[in-house]
């Protein structure tokens, strides 16, 4: 055999050997780590032999210094001059690239101050009223000096403790040395009513609502890419004059036989809406049920048109005492805790529910809506529209007040008091 026929054989034996390594490595390359895969190229390449660094690069793509690292690598663990590494590290302990922190050693604390709780406006501050996002946080490091991206930012932000919150509603009304002294005390006080037979209402203004085909929160099941349509905008129109229909759906709820009454007003949530709804539930529905009645107790709101320093609220209770003959108690919730009041959970919540997704495109809609809230518990509605107008800003002079029959209770009179029947008939 001629000499070129010896060298034409080894080259054909050294491709088949760089395709077997081509093959070896494709079967593996998904389970390999970046240790393993060095290791894997340093082992091919020094059984090939000569040529084997070139021969094992063309096979896997990975490059001649990595390689030749790997071989310097087995070759000092097999001189004894390296430890293995444990199975499950990749690396030796401070190899790989140095972390930013390392290198940047005031990154962490500057973020850190960027992102703690400060008043927005604070002149020191880089954060002049401006949210915390991730982008004006980078931008707000490199004007400080820092070569730093969005990622490394939210790492460090996660390394820190930090996440995305919202607001949590639990501050209610805790300011106040005597709140939980009040329910205590409303609580007691409604016990004994119910206890001696007598009506115990909770009352209060639902959200005002807008009246027409304009969007209401909330789905409902409808066939498949078919919404309803409703008006892309709720502002009144300039150009035609046309204002904004606005229902005020004010709600008296039972305590005791879980029935409400709802008075649906076309203008605005005035004291006078507020009792004349309390007037219509007794006819209509209070006075069936309480027909030997001596007296009505009353949970409102601290503030509204039902409040506790709203005169005209005690004017016209004055006038509902005259024309029922007994005495109104009124129990305000403390300030800032009408979360609290039983209508809010009972009665409105459900008739959101009721209505959520349907456009309230008329008053008598939202009448129907509104009388048609059940719930599992057997809750009964009944709602009527109040077409009256309640004119606003009437004022009550101290004549006036003088003629409130008004007896205020030893604990916190402003908030617990009797409004009683006065001498010489009805107003």
């Amino acid at each position: 055999m001629s000499i070129p026929d010896i060298l034409t054989k080894t080259m054909a034996q050294r491709r088949e050997a760089e395709a077997e390594i081509r093959t070896r490595y494709e079967h593996l390359d998904t389970a390999l780590s970046e240790r393993s895969r060095r290791l894997f190229a340093a082992s091919e390449a020094l059984s090939f032999g000569w040529g084997g660094i070139a021969a094992v690069h063309r096979a896997t793509g990975l490059s001649a210094s990595r390689i030749r690292s790997g071989i310097a690598e087995l070759q000092a663990i097999e001189a004894g001059e390296l430890e293995p590494l444990p199975p499950n590290r990749c690396r030796r302990p401070g190899g790989g690239r140095k972390k930013l922190t390392d290198k940047d050693p005031t990154l962490l604390s500057d973020l850190k101050a960027l992102v703690e709780a400060t008043t927005r406006g604070d002149p020191e501050s880089p954060l002049l009223w401006t949210a915390r996002s991730l982008r004006n946080l980078m931008s707000a490091l490199k004007r400080q000096g820092h070569r730093v991206e969005i990622n490394t930012i939210a790492r460090l932000l996660k390394q820190l403790g930090y996440s995305l919150q919202g607001n949590k509603k639990c501050l209610e009304g805790a300011q106040h040395p005597d709140r939980n002294a009040q329910f205590e005390h409303i609580n007691e006080t409604v016990r004994r009513q119910l206890e001696a037979g007598e009506p115990a209402i909770s009352v209060d203004t639902k959200k005002k609502e807008l009246v027409g085909n304009y969007k209401n929160k909330g789905k409902e099941l409808r066939p498949k890419s078919s919404p309803e349509l409703v008006q892309g905008h709720d502002f009144p129109n300039k150009d035609t004059g046309d204002g904004l229909e606005k229902a005020v759906p004010y709600g008296v709820y039972n305590l005791a036989e879980n029935e409400a009454w709802v008075s649906v007003g076309i203008n605005h949530d005035t004291a006078q809406l507020a009792v004349n709804t309390i007037r219509t539930w007794w006819r209509e529905m209070g006075e069936p049920l309480y027909p030997e009645a001596s007296s009505l107790l009353i949970t409102a709101d601290g503030g509204g048109s039902n409040g506790y320093r709203t005169r005209l609220w005690k004017v016209e209770l004055q006038k509902l005492a005259n024309e029922l003959d007994f005495p109104i108690t009124v129990c305000h919730f403390p300030p800032g805790t009408s979360k609290w009041n039983k209508i809010e959970h009972r009665l409105f919540s459900f008739i959101t529910k009721n209505w959520r997704g349907k456009p309230l495109i008329s008053h008598q809609v939202i009448v129907e809506l509104i009388g048609n809230t059940k719930t599992s518990k057997g809750l009964t509605v009944k709602a009527r529209l109040d077409e009256t107008f309640y004119p606003t800003g009437i004022r009550v002079s101290d004549e006036q007040m003088a003629e409130v029959f008004l007896v205020p209770e030893k604990f916190h009179g402003e908030w617990n008091y009797t409004i009683r029947p006065t001498t010489g008939g009805h107003k």
